[in-house]
Formats: C-alpha cells, sequence, structure tokens
C-alpha cells in the first residue's frame, strides 16, 4: 500500500505540474507534507534545497529521495518511475499516432520542420559546451580533446560511449 502512495504522490504532480519541477513543487509539497504527512515543511524545504543544488530535474531527485525515505528501494522506484511515467505515457501516445499517420502529407511536412530546429538547437548546445570547456579547461587542453574525439570517432570508428569514458578519465587523471 505505501508503495502506490508513493507513486500516487508523485504520479498526480507529475499530471498536473505542467512546466515540471518548478510547477510541480508547490504540489509536491501538498502531497508529501499536507496529505501523507511524511516530513515536516522544514525536512521538505532541506530536500528541496538539495534537489535544486544537485544537477538534473528536481522533481525526480525529490521523488527518488523522499521515495527511498518513505519505503526504501522499491519506495524510490515508486517515486522515479511515478515522476517520468505521465511524460512516458505522452510520448508512447503521440508517437502512436504518429506511426499511424507516417505517411500522410502534414505529418512529412511537420518532420521536415522540426528536423532543422532540432539541428540548430544540438549545434547551441555544442557551442555552449565548447565555450565552457575552452574557458574552464584552456585553450590547448579543449583543441587537443576535439581533434583526439574526431580521429577515434571518425577515423578508428571507436565506439561514441568509448570516446566519453576515454575524456571522462583523461579528464580525472589530468584536470581533475
Amino acid at each position: 500500500m505505501i508503495y502506490l502512495e508513493v507513486f500516487m504522490a508523485f504520479f498526480i504532480p507529475g499530471i498536473l505540474g505542467y512546466g515540471g519541477g518548478p510547477a510541480s513543487i508547490p504540489l509536491i509539497q501538498h502531497e508529501v507534507v499536507n496529505r501523507y504527512e511524511w516530513m515536516s515543511m522544514s525536512e521538505f524545504s532541506e530536500v528541496l534545497a538539495i534537489s535544486n543544488a544537485l544537477p538534473g530535474p528536481i522533481a525526480t531527485k525529490m521523488a527518488g529521495y523522499i521515495g527511498y525515505e518513505v519505503a526504501g528501494w522499491p519506495g524510490l522506484a515508486a517515486g522515479l518511475f511515478a515522476t517520468v511515467a505521465p511524460s512516458l505515457i505522452l510520448m508512447i501516445v503521440l508517437m502512436g499516432f504518429l506511426y499511424k499517420y507516417r505517411h500522410s502529407p502534414k505529418v512529412k511536412r511537420l518532420t521536415a520542420y522540426v528536423r532543422p530546429v532540432i539541428g540548430v538547437l544540438l549545434g547551441i548546445l555544442t557551442l555552449q559546451f565548447f565555450t565552457n570547456a575552452w574557458e574552464g579547461a584552456g585553450g590547448w587542453q579543449t583543441a587537443g580533446m576535439l581533434v583526439a574525439s574526431y580521429l577515434l570517432l571518425e577515423k578508428t570508428k571507436l565506439h561514441p560511449a568509448l570516446v566519453i569514458v576515454l575524456a571522462i578519465i583523461y579528464g580525472i587523471l589530468f584536470l581533475g
């Protein structure tokens, strides 16, 4: 029963909290503090502060922590699944809809319009990563990593995951 309560405590804010973490925080607070009384307001504010300080989505970090505190590892899993379930369900429904009408001229135009936007967004993200690396690690380190990554990916056809692992190891050993 506790697992269902943990699930519902995070599933309802996930459905109603349009916009993600910041919009769903008051809803999570209502469920956790007022409805189920798993935490005091002071404890909830501490969990919120820690979740906000760590990288990643706030709601999933809160769900994992609160779920674990309330019901152990199964509670953590229930809370995490509840926060991603609304998006997952919506994505499956929308993908089913798009797949059903994939031959429609309107869907093909939509796809044609979305691809360049995604390309631009990925380009901006790449530029931001490059700028942060240039400022953080320095020009020579960044240029060297760029060339090494290109050679490993394009010339030796090394899997991208292995290139990432090698870059992490390099960062730990030489930039750490």
